[in-house]
């Protein structure tokens, strides 16, 4: 792109090291431009306060601030906890966050008339892929800036020389500067100690866990929470009726009281390398068990089984930035037929980073205790001679043809 075009920029800015000396970097090396900062609201509070102030210290003309978390939660994380998409063990929040905020960045872009979209992802990473991909499918044409493959800039010790060089503040130290990403669903820590996967994560240290607290630290009196599903989405907690983004706050503040949801992970990226970070998860950890739950009652064996296959797929294309892709949207069609009857409450106890089923029912279980009851019921055990003889007629076969008896 010929930057001396380039007079409006459209920031992704969540105020943390990358976004913050990004606006001092563009307006050095792109002739000046006008910054708007955009941040969006995926539920990462506090790290919102005080943003506007920092965005226009450090260069920017204003911030937008796009509340997107009911959207971000509605339209990705229930479809795909429906699809029960589980990325090598990983629940995906950051994932689920990027299709959304880069949406926003769209059209805020579009409604600026800004030349160019930039954002802070480094050149090693997925979100560079999610951004970027959800960026085209909205915006084409649009030039994409991403400082951290035009730079030169080499580390985390160097963005922070950057920053004070030019006044930008920082809320964090080089020492606890690990690399963070916060939102509703989860909370992500890389870096520093944990680059080495011998490194025990420091979960009983005080201020490294921000969402819960070890299973160690956690009471040693369980907590009981029942949710209530319809068509596979959640509707009640503990019999209250309400909006799925509330349940998960609040599925959030029980598993974390309990040390639900940490997950220490090296990881696959799309890139090519490995990678280890630690998640907290905790309120979409029990959403997760609880669906999974209600779904052994109500769906069928060929559909659960089918379904369970796919979720691989819609996992990847989600962790590899193709969620507005045809096959993701295809898949959802499928995940959403699958849900028609998944409906009914699940009861959990959680003790000690343990989610422990604790009950479970369906106005269309396929489940009869009639039938399968170990007592007296009005199953006629004799019809399956006939079905075994059917089923292994081609093992009887074959085994007579190695006897030469066929």
């Amino acid at each position: 792109m010929n930057k001396e075009n380039i007079k409006k920029v459209v920031l992704a800015y969540s105020g943390g090291l990358d976004t913050s000396i990004i606006i001092p970097w563009l307006k050095e090396n792109y002739n000046n431009p006008e910054i708007i900062a955009v941040a969006g609201n995926v539920g990462q509070n506090d790290e919102l306060d005080g943003l506007e102030e920092k965005a226009l210290k450090t260069g920017a003309s204003k911030l937008y601030v796009a509340d997107v978390t009911d959207e971000m939660v509605d339209d990705v994380i229930i479809p795909s906890m429906q699809a029960g998409a589980i990325y090598e063990d990983y629940l995906m929040g950051t994932a689920f966050a990027r299709p959304i905020i880069a949406k926003a960045l769209v059209e805020i872009a579009k409604k600026e008339g800004a030349d160019a979209i930039a954002h802070g992802c480094t050149g090693k990473g997925n979100d560079q892929v999610r951004f970027e991909l959800a960026i085209k499918n909205f915006a084409p044409d649009m030039p994409i800036i991403a400082p951290w493959r035009e730079w030169d800039i080499k580390s985390r010790d160097e963005e922070i020389d950057y920053a004070e060089a030019h006044n930008v503040p920082l809320k964090r130290n080089r020492e606890t500067n690990y690399s963070k990403d916060k939102n509703i669903w989860h909370l992500s820590h890389e870096g520093l100690d944990l680059e080495d996967p011998w490194n025990e994560p420091l979960y009983e240290k005080p201020g490294f866990l921000e969402m819960g607290v070890s299973p160690i630290n956690a009471p040693d009196e369980p907590t009981y929470v029942t949710i209530d599903f319809e068509k596979g989405v959640p509707t009640a907690l503990d019999g209250e009726k309400m909006k799925a983004t509330d349940i998960i706050w609040k599925l959030n503040e029980l598993g974390g009281k309990n040390g639900i949801g940490l997950l220490d992970i090296v990881e696959n990226r799309l890139v090519g390398m490995k990678c280890r970070g630690v998640y907290e998860t905790p309120g979409g950890t029990i959403l997760y068990a609880a669906h999974k739950t209600l779904e052994t009652l109500t769906l069928d064996k060929m559909t659960a089984h089918k379904k369970q296959e796919l979720s691989v797929c819609f996992a990847e294309l989600l962790y590899n930035g193709l969620w507005f892709s045809p096959l993701r949207q295809a898949l959802s069609a499928f995940v959403t037929e699958t849900q028609k009857n998944v409906t009914g409450t699940v009861r959990l106890k959680l003790y000690k980073g343990n989610i422990i089923k604790a009950g479970v029912k369906s106005p269309y279980a396929l489940y009869s205790e009639k039938i399968a009851t170990f007592g007296e019921s009005d199953y006629d055990q004799a019809q399956a001679t006939g079905f075994i003889n059917l089923w292994g007629l081609p093992t009887q076969v074959g085994a007579l043809l190695r006897e030469g008896k066929l």
